[in-house]
Order: structure tokens, then C-alpha cells, then sequence
């Protein structure tokens, strides 16, 4: 039996070229997206390898369902959690509404697709998760002058990325491993939705920012960064992370004493 993986997202950029990726290393698909018109597209395309077709709206409870049912049922080797939506505005300008759709393609999608696929890959030992996050996710501290300003879309990747590393460490010795991929500036239609011109930036192509990934998989990386050429900067960032975490007492710190 071929391995199976699911995508998210899988209609264009990231998604699609990590479809098209699997697909050449000889695994069955199940694509997910909004347009199935274009999933359909992309499995004609792809006709050495079987490709089952999910239009589900992830940022829908029904959508979200839809997927972690799949997910639960279906004996994957590996899921990719890639679907995204392109709000970029500060947290007091963006509509409720796309606030809440962020947060459910962006946080509540991947948990819960991860929550459906975790038990058959544990009781398979092995399988692979595949978090598609960002580099903003750790812009953060950036000052005011560096924008634009995203909380909730900045908020959502640095929670990728926590999650990621966490349930990685619980599946320790599971066969289970999972992985975060935090691209910068990509070229797919992501920011073209946003009414976003970056034409004339330099940009990394999508099928790249697959390569990264599992490359980095490869080389037991947790989170890779594919346009970070010096690993040491990430190092440093989660080395701080423990640093603060274990520097925590349950006396009150002397600065913060009147």
C-alpha cells in the first residue's frame, strides 16, 4: 500500500507544491480546499499516484469537522496543515469576522486535524506532521516602525510554532515527528489577495520552502527556517526560550519589588 498524505491548502502555492512534492516520492493524496475546482485540476494532473479531492471551507466548524473525520479515519503517513488566509491589519481595524476566520484556518484547523491524525499514526508508529507557520512568528518584539502591524496573523504563527515544538516533545519515542516550516515573503498568491504588490521583492518559490521542510525533517530539526542561513540565530531563540522558562522562581523578582 502507497503512503498516504493529506494537505491543506492544497489548491495553490505552499499547499499545492507540497502535493506535487509527495506525489513524485510516490504517495496517494488527499487534497483539501475551498475550490474544488482547482483541486480537481490538480489531481488530473497527477495521475500516477491516487488523489481523493475534499473542498471543506476551514474556516467553518463544518469544514473543520469535515477534515479531522478524514484525518481520524484514514491511515496517513503524513498530514500538512498549510491552509491560510492573508489578513494583514492591525487587531483594532480587522473586522470580527475575519479575526475569526484566521483563528480557525490558522490555530483551530491544524490543532484539531493534529488531535484527529495523532492516535492511528501512534498506534502505526510513525507519521509525520507538517505545520506550515511564518518567520513573522517571530517578529513580535519588532517596534511600531516595522510593519505592517498583524497581531492576530502573527499571533496565530508564533502559536504554530509553540504547538509544534510541545507535541513534538510529547511524541518523543511514538515514531511520531513533527515539524514547523516558517518561510518568509513566498511566491504564491497569498499576499495578491491582501491587495499586496510584491512583485518587484525577492521572493522564495513554494517549491523551495517543501525542499526546506523536509530537508529539515531530515536533519531532526523541529522548526526549520528555509531562508535563515545561519541555524545558530534559531538556536539562540529557543535556547533563551528554556533559559527563561528554568530562571522562574516563586519568589517576586527583585525589579518588580516597590
Amino acid at each position: 500500500m502507497s503512503p498516504l498524505a493529506l494537505v491543506t491548502g492544497a489548491s495553490s502555492g505552499i499547499g499545492k507544491a507540497f502535493a506535487e512534492r509527495f506525489a513524485s516520492d510516490g504517495f496517494d493524496l488527499i487534497v483539501v480546499g475551498r475550490r474544488r475546482d482547482r483541486l480537481d485540476e490538480l489531481a488530473a494532473s497527477l495521475p500516477d499516484v491516487r488523489v481523493e479531492v475534499v473542498a471543506a471551507d476551514l474556516s467553518t466548524d463544518g469544514g473543520i469537522d469535515l477534515v479531522a473525520s478524514v484525518a481520524a479515519d484514514r491511515e496517513l503517513t503524513a498530514l500538512v496543515n498549510n491552509a491560510g488566509v492573508a489578513h494583514y491589519m492591525p487587531l483594532a481595524d480587522l473586522p470580527v469576522e475575519k479575526a475569526r476566520e484566521l483563528m480557525q484556518v490558522k490555530v483551530v484547523a491544524p490543532t484539531l486535524a493534529s488531535r484527529a491524525a495523532v492516535p492511528g499514526m501512534i498506534a502505526r508508529s510513525g507519521g509525520t506532521i507538517i505545520n506550515v507557520a511564518g518567520m513573522i512568528a517571530f517578529a513580535g518584539p519588532a517596534p511600531a516602525s516595522v510593519g505592517p502591524r498583524r497581531a492576530i496573523y502573527g499571533g496565530s504563527l508564533a502559536y504554530l510554532v509553540g504547538f509544534t515544538q510541545t507535541l513534538h516533545a510529547e511524541l518523543d519515542g511514538t515514531g511520531v515527528n513533527v515539524h514547523v516550516v516558517c518561510p518568509g515573503v513566498v511566491a504564491t498568491e497569498f499576499h495578491t489577495v491582501q491587495g499586496m504588490d510584491l512583485s518587484a521583492i525577492p521572493r522564495m518559490s513554494a517549491s523551495d520552502v517543501v525542499t526546506a521542510a523536509l530537508a529539515g525533517i531530515a536533519l531532526g530539526e523541529v522548526v526549520s527556517a528555509p531562508g535563515v542561513e545561519d541555524y545558530g540565530l534559531l538556536s539562540a531563540v529557543f535556547g533563551a526560550d528554556l533559559a527563561a522558562f528554568g530562571g522562574q522562581s516563586t519568589e517576586l523578582a527583585a525589579r518588580y519589588r516597590g
